[in-house]
C-alpha cells in the first residue's frame, strides 16, 4: 500500500526493483489507523511497498502468498520448521572484489593518462597535462602503489554503498503490516514472522528485517518485552561493532598512502644524494649533468609525497561520509525498532491474571526491573569494593617495602659516614704523630749541634784600615 504523497506519481518497488505507477484513487486507501503508535521520527514509511506487490502484473512476493487472517493461523509452519535464513555480511564486501574493481580502475585510469605524455621520458613536464602523466609514470614504483591503494579502497567503498543501498530499500519494506494486527502478542505473533519470511529474499536479509525477525522470534518463545528490548540492544550493538570493522582495510590505505609517499621522498632524496658528482669541478658538463640528476631526485621526493597526500584526501572524505550514512541507517533501525516495534508488543502483562490485570503485571515487571537493576548495583558495588580492598593492601605492601629499602638505605649510608670518618681520624692521628716524631728528630739534631758549639772556641781578628779608601791587608 502506498503513501497518500505517491499518488499519481511512478515509483520503483523496493522489493521487486522495478517502477510501477500509483494510481490517484488507491494511494492510501485502505489503511488502517495506527491505533495510536507512535510515528517513527525520521524513517521512511514502513507501510510505503506492503501491499503493491502482486498489482500490475508485477510481483516479487512468493508464488503462493498466504492470505492474511484465518488462512495464516491454518497453514503457518512451526517454530521448527522454519530455520531462519542464510545471512550474508551487511557491512563487509568481498575483498577479492574489491581487489578486482581497484585493478581494472588503476589499469583505466593509467591508460587515459598514456596519451597525455609529451616529450622524453623523466625530462621537464612542458604543461599541466603532461605534469600530471609523469606524476602518475614517471616516479618510481611508489607512485604506482599509491595509486592502486587508492583505487582498491574506492573498490571497498563502492561495494560497501551498494550494500548501504539494499539496507536503506529493506527500510521502505512494510515488516509489521497492520492488515494482521494493530498489535503483536503470543496469538498472532506468528503470522507476524510468517509475513517476514515471505519477503523479497532480495531484501529480507538485512538488517532492519533480520533484527525484526530475531526479537519476534524471541519473542514467540519468551513472550516478555523485556527479554525482548535486550536482545535488540545487543543486536544493534553488534551490527554498530560489525558496521565499524568493515572500515579497517580502507584505514589501513589510509595510513599506507601517506606512508609511501614518504618512502618515495626518502628514495628522491637518495637518489639526489646519490648522483652528486663533485671530483672535478672544472669540467662544468658534468657539474651540471649533476645538478640536473639532483633537481630530478628531489622533483621525486616531492611530488610523491605530494601525490600521497592528495590521495589520502580524496579517499578520506568520502570514506568519512559513508561511515555517516551507515550509522544514520544504524541509527534509523534502533528507532523503528523502540518507537514501532516495542510499543506494538502485548506480552499479556507476564502473569497479569495472578496479581490482578495489566496495572498488576506492569507492576511485576516494574518491581522485576527495580531488583535486577538492585542486584547489578551490589554486584558492581561488590566488585568495586573487592577492587579497593585489593589496592588498599597493594598500597600497604607498597609502603612496607619502600620503609624496609629507606631503612637499608640509611643503614649503608651511617656505615659509610663512619667508615669514612674513622679512616679520616685515623688517617691525621698517623699524620700528626709522624710529624712529632719528625720534629722530636729535629729537636734532637738541633740539641746536638748546640753542644758541639758550645766546646768549641771562635777567634774573631779585626783588620785596620788606613784610609777610606784602601783596602784591608
Amino acid at each position: 500500500m502506498a503513501e497518500p504523497e505517491l499518488a499519481g506519481k511512478i515509483v520503483r518497488c523496493p522489493g521487486c526493483n522495478n517502477k510501477v505507477s500509483i494510481p490517484a484513487a488507491e494511494a492510501g486507501a485502505g489503511l488502517p489507523p495506527p491505533s495510536g503508535l507512535p510515528t517513527p521520527s525520521g524513517l521512511p514509511p514502513p507501510s510505503a511497498a506492503g501491499d503493491n506487490w502482486g498489482r500490475d502484473g508485477e510481483t516479487s512476493a512468493p508464488e503462493e502468498p498466504m492470505a492474511l487472517g484465518v488462512a495464516h493461523e491454518s497453514s503457518h509452519p512451526s517454530r521448527s520448521a522454519r530455520g531462519g535464513w542464510e545471512e550474508k555480511d551487511p557491512a563487509n564486501p568481498n575483498a577479492f572484489s574489491a581487489l578486482l574493481i581497484g585493478g581494472l580502475l588503476t589499469l583505466a585510469w593509467y591508460a587515459v593518462l598514456f596519451p597525455l605524455g609529451q616529450g622524453k621520458y623523466n625530462a621537464p613536464s612542458v604543461s599541466a597535462l603532461d605534469y600530471i602523466h609523469d606524476l602518475f609514470y614517471e616516479r618510481t614504483w611508489v607512485n604506482y602503489m599509491e595509486t592502486f591503494f587508492f583505487f582498491w579502497a574506492v573498490g571497498i567503498l563502492y561495494l560497501k554503498l551498494q550494500k548501504l543501498r539494499q539496507q536503506k530499500a529493506a527500510m521502505y519494506l512494510d515488516v509489521l503490516p497492520t492488515d494482521i494486527n494493530n498489535e503483536v502478542n503470543p496469538e498472532n505473533v506468528g503470522l507476524f514472522i510468517d509475513h517476514l519470511y515471505g519477503l523479497p529474499a532480495r531484501l529480507r536479509d538485512s538488517m532492519m528485517v533480520n533484527r525484526i525477525r530475531k526479537g519476534l522470534e524471541l519473542f514467540e518463545i519468551r513472550q516478555n518485552n523485556g527479554d525482548v528490548n535486550n536482545m535488540l540492544s545487543a543486536q544493534s550493538s553488534i551490527d554498530s561493532a560489525r558496521v565499524g570493522g568493515s572500515y579497517a582495510l580502507t584505514k589501513v590505505f589510509l595510513w599506507a598512502i601517506p606512508i609511501l609517499g614518504f618512502i618515495g621522498t626518502v628514495l628522491g632524496l637518495s637518489q639526489a644524494i646519490g648522483s652528486m658528482d663533485l671530483s672535478n669541478v672544472s669540467d662544468m658538463d658534468k657539474i651540471m649533468a649533476s645538478i640536473g640528476n639532483v633537481t630530478s631526485g628531489l622533483g621525486t621526493a616531492f611530488d610523491t609525497t605530494l601525490l600521497g597526500l592528495v590521495l589520502a584526501m580524496f579517499l578520506n572524505f568520502p570514506m568519512n561520509v559513508l561511515s555517516k550514512a551507515e550509522d544514520d541507517n544504524l541509527n534509523n533501525i534502533d528507532a523503528f525498532c523502540n518507537e514501532v516495534l516495542l510499543p506494538r508488543l502485548n506480552d499479556g502483562g507476564a502473569g497479569s491474571a495472578a496479581v490482578g490485570g495489566e496495572g498488576g503485571g506492569l507492576m511485576e515487571n516494574l518491581v522485576k526491573a527495580v531488583a535486577l537493576s538492585q542486584k547489578e548495583f551490589l554486584t558492581d558495588l561488590n566488585a568495586l569494593s573487592s577492587k579497593i580492598l585489593e589496592q588498599a593492601h597493594n598500597l600497604d605492601r607498597r609502603a612496607e617495602a619502600h620503609q624496609q629499602h629507606v631503612d637499608a638505605e640509611f643503614g649503608k649510608s651511617v656505615e659509610r659516614m663512619r667508615h669514612d670518618f674513622t679512616t679520616a681520624v685515623t688517617d691525621a692521628v698517623k699524620q700528626s704523630v709522624e710529624y712529632n716524631r719528625a720534629l722530636a728528630s729535629g729537636i734532637q739534631g738541633l740539641n746536638q749541634v748546640l753542644k758541639e758549639l758550645g766546646s768549641k772556641q771562635i777567634l774573631i781578628h779585626q783588620v785596620k784600615k788606613k784610609g777610606w779608601f784602601s783596602r784591608a791587608e
